[in-house]
């Protein structure tokens, strides 16, 4: 549950919604958001679909993944309103991959933990952290495409990183990410603003609120609590259970958990 302790000013007020629409009618072309979720697992999938409605434009899409071919943000991939992925995973979408491939798509690819710590990083005013993971590979070296040109050549390459030793070890300097607005998802909410994650929607969710100017959330129940920080709660009871498609051999076994 989110208090006050997590709060800048817990007397900005809490706006609610039942049309996703209506909650991110305001996000303009070239923002920056924070989309929550893990996989497939916990994503607003509702929100993502008012972006589909909207229309907007030239969007910096901060997410563990990109989505499938026909669900999350796979979605706003199919329509061009997508400008660069931030990511660590990008997997299981071929129209991804057909941008990016001819140059249509800006993706900065990021460690997962790395990604994480950026995020949580920027929730708590962090400009920037050492971290030992991604040295000695093109995270550190730079040079990694972010954009390919037409003719495959590379138009946007990531950047070298700095590096300091400490105690015998090297690291590496990652800067921290904000948002203009964070879409998130939970089971709970309150008309304070407070909210309540469970099961694989405690992933990416939590410090993307933090990380954000503007916050909106779908969620499925309203309760009674003391007051927090979110801007926008849109109250729908319309989810999908979705898990990523797998391939197995017979000797294999695995058991998922949807959300």
């Amino acid at each position: 549950i989110f208090g006050c302790y997590f709060s800048t000013s817990c007397h900005r007020s809490t706006k609610f919604y039942t049309d996703p629409v209506e909650a991110v009618k305001d996000i303009p072309n070239g923002a920056t958001i924070l989309v929550g979720g893990f996989g497939l697992c916990g994503i607003p999938e509702n929100l993502i679909g008012g972006l589909l409605k909207t229309g907007v434009k030239g969007l910096t899409a901060v997410s563990n993944n990109a989505g499938v071919d026909n669900f999350g943000l796979g979605l706003l991939l199919q329509t061009k309103q997508i400008k660069r992925m931030v990511s660590s995973y990008v997997g299981e979408n071929a129209e991804f991959e057909r941008q990016y491939l001819s140059g249509e798509l800006e993706v900065e690819l990021t460690p997962q933990g790395t990604l994480a710590e950026r995020i949580r990083a920027g929730g708590a005013g962090i400009p920037a952290f050492y971290t030992s993971t991604g040295y000695g590979t093109l995270v550190q070296e730079g040079g990694a495409p972010i954009k390919y040109n037409k003719d495959g050549t590379i138009a946007i390459a990531s950047q070298p990183r700095e590096v300091r030793e400490f105690d015998g070890r090297h690291f590496i300097l990652e800067k921290s990410i904000t948002g203009d607005f964070a879409l998130v998802k939970a089971w709970k909410a309150d008309r304070a603003g407070n909210i309540i994650f469970r099961k694989t929607a405690r992933n990416f969710n939590q410090p993307m609120c933090k990380a954000a100017k503007t916050t909106v959330v779908e969620e499925r129940q309203l309760l009674v609590m003391d007051p927090s920080f979110l801007d926008r709660i849109v109250t729908t009871q319309s989810h999908r259970k979705k898990t990523w498609r797998m391939s197995l051999r017979k000797t294999d076994f695995v058991s998922l958990e949807t959300c």
